[in-house]
């Protein structure tokens, strides 16, 4: 188990925002995912010349393009702020080597593939846990280190010692929800359920050991299958149960979608989603019906104000930036742990003073370090998860996330 190092300090800003589904720009990008013939056994992952490539696993299609776009985003500021690494003495510019993995699990191998076949050091990402977990044992077979992003699910880490994440956990989140809604007087839910999706199955399952734990009752629970659209059958079910609350950790995807049919039936409930429903994108897609929902996030404007401060100018100083995050400087939790997951490959690295991938993972394995990022500090566990206890709760008000509260739970 990883000993104690120090990591460098990062010298940053911070970093998050909304985002609807758009394009990078940072570094020398490439989204081409064909079939790439790396070896698992691993690529000869080094610095070529005065540059050195790290790797980015986000989707920028399929259901999750939106949050990869926010991630994107947040990963540019980060390269923006800091574009070099130091090893050996020699400065090296950071070539961000983007791959596609179209939020599908067969794709997320290839991109996984093509990664490594092109040399990276190490590899930030990404957004979605079944695409993590489909990839992890690509990198780990390669011994590239990965730094997940918002891949919640407990087994994008778990048996894989390369994969590391910079966000909090289903099992926490899970408890920080059930916590708000028996604390706000919501003693009988229903939950909904998407069959399959590592994701949604994981958080209502936390949310609903730690919900019955307080004395709360799941009095309707609710499933679907991927890529349904049609969910006025399982409204009308939960119209009928009489309760005032539905925990709905699904997809972006299926968020206005939901509200949407759920204001067609006139089912009037309090929503509670997970980190994946806190978008910019859900208030323009699903208007007054978005109003009340509740979501938990990674982090809430206001957290850091350094990070708010240079974020925001950066997002202002270009408009295809600010195009891409829906037209707005506001900030979001995704963009402040894809920030925080460059940082802390960049940090590691120096740490490491190699660009050996082994070297690397046990930098990572044995960081503490609190300054130079958005929603740091960071030390991980010997899963490799950033050890975290803090989660932010925002409420849709007249059109816009608000701030409600900071929860603090013990794992």
């Amino acid at each position: 188990m990883k000993k104690k190092l120090m990591s460098l300090l990062l010298a940053g800003a911070t970093v998050m925002s909304l985002v609807g589904c758009g394009s990078s720009s940072g570094g020398a990008a490439s989204s081409d995912t064909s079939s790439a013939s790396a070896s698992t056994e691993g690529a000869a992952a080094s610095a070529s010349g005065d540059t050195v490539k790290i790797g980015i696993f986000e989707p920028k299609t399929g259901e999750n393009g939106g949050g990869g776009a926010q991630e994107e985003l947040g990963i540019e500021y980060a390269n923006s702020v800091r574009p070099t690494v130091k090893v050996g003495g020699k400065e090296y510019t950071v070539q961000l080597d983007w791959q596609d993995n179209q939020s599908d699990k067969t794709v997320a191998a290839t991109a996984a593939q093509k990664l490594i076949s092109d040399g990276v050091v190490g590899v930030v990402g990404g957004y979605g846990s079944g695409v993590c977990i489909a990839a992890g044992s690509y990198f780990s077979d390669a011994k590239v280190p990965a730094i997940g992003t918002s891949c919640t699910n407990a087994n994008v880490t778990l048996g894989n010692d390369y994969y590391f994440r910079t966000c909090y956990l289903d099992p926490f989140q899970g408890k920080v929800m059930a916590n708000w809604a028996y604390d706000n007087g919501y003693k009988e839910v229903a939950t909904i359920d998407n069959i399959g999706n590592e994701y949604t199955s994981g958080l209502v399952k936390t949310f609903t050991d730690a919900f019955t734990a307080l004395g709360g009752t799941v009095k309707d629970a609710e499933t679907f299958q991927t890529n349904e659209s049609d969910f006025k059958a399982i409204l009308t079910n939960i119209k009928k149960s009489g309760v005032k609350a539905v925990f709905a950790p699904t997809d972006y995807l299926y968020a206005p979608l939901l509200l949407n049919q759920a204001a067609d039936l006139g089912l009037s409930v309090q929503w509670i989603a997970g980190d994946t429903w806190y978008s910019n994108v859900l208030i323009k897609d699903a208007g007054d019906n978005a109003n009340g929902v509740v979501a938990d996030t990674f982090y809430s404007e206001g957290g850091n104000a350094d990070f708010d401060k240079g974020f925001k100018a950066w997002i202002d100083a270009d408009s295809s930036r600010k195009a891409t995050n829906l037209d707005s400087d506001a900030i979001v939790g995704n963009h402040a742990v894809a920030y925080d997951a460059y940082m802390v490959m960049l940090d590691a690295i120096e740490s490491a003073d190699s660009f050996d991938g082994t070297k690397i993972r046990d930098a990572i394995a044995s960081m503490d370090a609190s300054d130079g990022f958005a929603c740091g500090p960071y030390k991980f566990d010997e899963n490799g998860d950033a050890i975290k206890n803090t989660s932010y709760i925002c409420v849709i008000k007249d059109g816009a996330w608000t701030f409600q509260s900071e929860e603090k739970v013990d794992n």
